[in-house]
């Protein structure tokens, strides 16, 4: 088990140096316009592709640092540069980690690369799992797959939405109930090929913020897919299904738990892609306060702006130190016994917020102009309080969790 420390070493900081330079050199003198545009930015997606940022191989890479701190040093840096474009690059991966987590090794040597293309050819990829009636409510999904055994095939049908990259993706993960009656226990993943019939995009979402990240609805009517595209199996499903039922008869509530747990692991990846934003609308601020002068003086030395920047550099600190601790414990099997996971994501997101909206305040008109970075930094951060959780969603597991209470 690798220790828990405060300081990269020398091979994460010859990698947080070069993704620093792509997201300062591509990413940063991209984002305006690809704000604008409000589409996928394939161009920079493709560049990513041929230093190698865009690919499984580097993901991987970063996901198995014995640290802990590979995915969250990777994600403050390119989010550092733009949420919105670092969403598209990243975005493919949250498809591809849900293959490696619950796949066969046929199925990942198979789908992930259709997930990437190459880079003359880049593909991506969507992760299907929120509906119209079931965000946090993860155990109320209503896309239901059901087996046709004559056939071997999975006949799909449902609403999918907010997802990334949702219906120009190549291959798209979609979640989806085999048996409601077990709640979230009772879902399952599948593959849906690239030209599967059946498989639609739904309405784009013209968003507030991260507009150069694809989202929209995914319809799935009567799609039919092959045995195989169900991830892991379906000896694995029916084997972890008859144990579910089990348990759910000895346990009741605390199955629909165990599920929840797993999302602790994952949050502190978007803690970090928060705390990338916030630390790049402090650093425009700071910058400004150095060099704008009113009265004779720079701005920075009168203590209303010195403070304000004080605070600012002071959470953005503590919100990568909570990351940190809990991208450390998640790697290195630590239970999160009170939801250090949620904590971080937290702290993380609403720093982002408040973070670049004193920026916009230091900078004054122009903050509020998109002449200045700091505004579109200011809509993008607001998406960090409502997806993998909102705010209010990570309030409730941390004080259940605190109670010993159950997570619902």
């Amino acid at each position: 088990m690798a220790e828990f420390t405060m300081e990269l070493n020398d091979e994460q900081r010859e990698v947080r140096d070069w993704l620093h330079g792509f997201a300062a050199d591509v990413i940063r003198p991209a984002a305006a316009e690809w704000d604008e545009r409000e589409e996928t930015p394939w161009p920079v997606i493709q560049e990513a592709a041929k230093v190698g940022i865009y690919s499984l191989d580097f993901y991987a890479q970063q996901y198995f640092d014995p640290t802990g701190l590979g995915i969250p040093m990777a994600m403050e840096e390119l989010f550092w540069g733009d949420a919105g474009i670092a969403l598209s690059i990243v975005g493919t991966g949250l498809a591809a980690v849900g293959v490696l987590a619950n796949g066969t090794e046929e199925q990942i040597g198979t789908w992930i690369p259709q997930m990437y293309g190459d880079q003359n050819d880049v593909k991506v990829a969507a992760f299907c799992s929120s509906e119209p009636d079931a965000g946090s409510d993860v155990a109320s999904l209503r896309t239901r797959a059901v087996y046709d055994e004559a056939k071997d095939e999975w006949v799909i049908n449902g609403t999918k939405t907010w997802a990334t990259n949702g219906g120009i993706a190549n291959v798209h993960v979609v979640v989806a109930s085999v048996d409601p009656e077990l709640g979230s226990k009772g879902h399952a993943s599948f593959i849906i090929p690239p030209g599967t019939e059946g498989l639609a995009q739904g309405q784009k979402f013209k968003k507030h913020g991260i507009r150069a990240s694809h989202t929209a609805e995914v319809i799935l009517d009567h799609v039919r897919v092959p045995g195989s595209c169900l991830l892991g199996g379906k000896e694995k499903l029916d084997e972890r299904l008859a144990r579910a039922r089990e348990k759910a008869r000895k346990d009741g509530e605390r199955v629909k738990n165990a599920a929840m747990a797993t999302f602790e692991a994952s949050r502190p990846a978007v803690g970090a892609m928060a705390v990338g934003t916030a630390r790049a609308a402090y650093e425009v601020a700071l910058d400004y306060a150095k060099t704008r002068e009113q009265f004779g003086r720079a701005i920075i030395d009168n203590q209303g702006v010195a403070f304000q920047l004080a605070d600012m550099r002071t959470q953005i600190d503590a919100a990568r130190l909570l990351v940190w601790r809990a991208s450390w414990m998640a790697v290195n099997g630590k239970p999160f016994t009170a939801a250090e996971g949620s904590m971080s994501k937290l702290f993380a997101s609403e720093t982002a917020k408040k973070v670049t909206a004193q920026a916009i305040q230091i900078l004054g008109g122009n903050g509020y102009t998109r002449e200045y970075p700091v505004e579109r930094m200011h809509r993008d951060s607001a998406i960090y309080t409502i997806f993998e959780g909102t705010s209010e969603i990570q309030r409730l597991v941390i004080a259940r969790t605190l109670a010993g209470m159950p997570i619902r």
